[in-house]
């Protein structure tokens, strides 16, 4: 990444906390890709060419007076981006890992989850304020030709959807200003192809290099590339908040891992459980053998339609269905909530919403929300997950029950009024729900207003067709969270709250 010329923040703020490092006996390199700051050539975002730069760097600096051959890698966010990719060439002198927060699947888990756009941080991060990038070479027009190019260009112009966005007109508008030409690359690949393969990290066996892996609260692929990863390894999600930038938090213990695998030094560290897990409600650590944690039952919460209830219940055979409307001036949407919770209940790991809908129009978003609320009714954000309906084909042989993948090549247009099933992952969390909290599911087609933590996160291309979106949940379309639970939940939840009066008009109501 680019260190700046023209007074904006450098790279540095997603890199190790150099000052911190250098202090025991540490180099720190920190340098521009290709295409920004003073590095000539194109900018690619993480391509194969950016990735070879990072193995040449790492062996040219194993060859420096000052370095003794032994080289880590550590970033954050984009910059952690990298290690994977990297870790899979196998340079010869990269001894260990320490991504935090990782994207190893760029197009998924970050510029195209659940394949909606994530267009707010799209025109945030790719601008010449951020990147500094000094080139306006295009590997999409050089596929097209300059013909081509400007025939989807014409082609996004046309779309309701993007035109609702004054950012993405404006870079479509002038797609020669160099930032507006990296935008585009990543806004016309709305599909999963050779050039989001290229940016993928599938080649697990290669990883030989040990790798210390933080799972930052938006970063879903840390949770579910960590099983593929055979070499020794460690998983990290800490609390909910964002690491101070250069990564200061975690200083103390990436030391110790780079002690070890660096320099020799048998400090313990791998003598220690390999998963620990932050859980938000007991504020304490979680630690185990492996992820997801094997004690966990992975129990299906029915959405119901008395009351617009969530709970183990099997849903019943003729239920009613729920509709809302989305549109630009509609933004409706659908809660459902278990009673307050009889005691506490553990969830952590993945988690993945199967959920049977139809609509009246061709397509649909899906953006579901999770919450935990308390006695008093206040929401804290606990989860999200996004699916445009027309990528609902699953990937099958990367699919899991609670972790549903999707191939985002084959858009498929939905007929109106008939009910398909939709896989939606959620993003893995770690909670305690306490006694008289309620577990609350949020359906809709729009981002909730941000939370600071998630404010990153929000900001999504919307569908600007107006639509009615029908939710079923009856036995023919059961409609289900799967909640990862680790610990309580032995007697379920009570309809009635544990209120014995309650729970006798709930079961009139069925």
């Amino acid at each position: 990444r680019s260190r700046r010329i023209n007074g904006t923040p450098d790279a540095a703020i997603e890199s190790g906390a150099f000052d911190f490092y250098v202090r025991r006996g540490y180099a720190e390199v920190i340098c521009s890709e290709r295409g920004t700051g003073k590095s000539g050539g194109a900018y690619a975002l993480t391509g194969r060419q950016v990735i070879e730069d990072v193995h040449d760097i790492i062996e040219w600096a194993a060859g420096q007076p000052w370095c003794d051959g032994n080289i880590g890698m550590l970033g954050s966010g984009d910059t952690a981006t990298h290690h994977g990719m990297v870790a899979v060439l196998q340079p010869p002198h990269l001894k260990a890992i320490a991504p935090v927060g990782i994207y190893w699947d760029i197009y998924r888990e970050f510029w195209w989850p659940g394949g909606v756009l994530f267009s707010g941080f799209l025109r945030w991060l790719i601008s010449d304020v951020n990147l500094d990038i000094h080139t306006a070479e295009c590997s999409l027009k050089t596929e097209l030709g300059e013909a081509g190019y400007k025939k989807l260009i014409a082609r996004a112009l046309a779309d309701r959807d993007i035109t609702a966005d004054r950012d993405l007109v404006e870079a479509l508008q002038n797609p020669d200003d160099p930032a507006n030409t990296a935008l585009l690359e990543i806004l016309l690949r709305p599909l999963y192809n050779a050039y989001w393969q290229e940016r993928t990290v599938t080649e697990f066996d290669k990883i030989k290099v040990p790798a210390w892996i933080e799972a930052a609260a938006p970063c879903p692929g840390s949770f579910h590339h960590w099983p593929k990863i055979k070499s020794p390894k460690r998983l990290t999600l800490g609390p909910p908040a964002w690491v101070d930038r250069p990564v200061y938090q975690y200083s103390w213990e990436i030391l110790r891992w780079f002690d070890h695998w660096l320099k020799g030094m048998d400090n313990g560290v791998m003598d220690e459980p390999p998963v620990r897990i932050f859980v938000q409600g007991s504020n304490e650590w979680k630690t185990g053998a492996d992820f997801p944690f094997p004690e966990t039952r992975w129990i299906p919460f029915n959405l119901h339609y008395n009351n617009q209830m969530l709970c183990e219940i099997e849903p019943w055979p003729d239920a009613p269905s729920y509709s809302y409307n989305d549109s630009p001036e509609e933004r409706g949407f659908l809660k459902y909530s278990t009673a307050p919770l009889v005691e506490n209940t553990e969830v952590v790991g993945p988690l993945a919403l199967n959920l049977y809908a139809s609509c009246r129009g061709t397509d649909m978003n899906f953006f579901i929300s999770l919450y935990d609320v308390d006695p008093e009714g206040k929401e804290k954000i606990m989860s999200r997950g996004y699916l445009k309906a027309s990528h609902r084909e699953l990937d099958k042989k990367q699919s899991k029950p609670w972790y549903p993948v999707h191939t985002h090549n084959n858009p498929q247009p939905l007929v109106p009024g008939m009910v398909y099933e939709f896989n939606i992952d959620l993003i893995p969390l770690a909670n305690v729900f306490k006694a008289g909290h309620r577990i609350v599911l949020k359906i809709r087609g729009a981002d909730d207003p941000a939370e600071l933590l998630n404010e990153v996160r929000m900001n999504h291309l919307l569908d600007q067709t107006p639509n009615t979106v029908t939710v079923y949940h009856n036995a023919q379309y059961p409609s289900h969270l799967l909640l990862p639970v680790t610990r309580g939940n032995i007697v379920g939840t009570y309809v009635s709250g544990g209120d014995i009066s309650l729970s006798k008009g709930f079961m009139e109501l069925k």
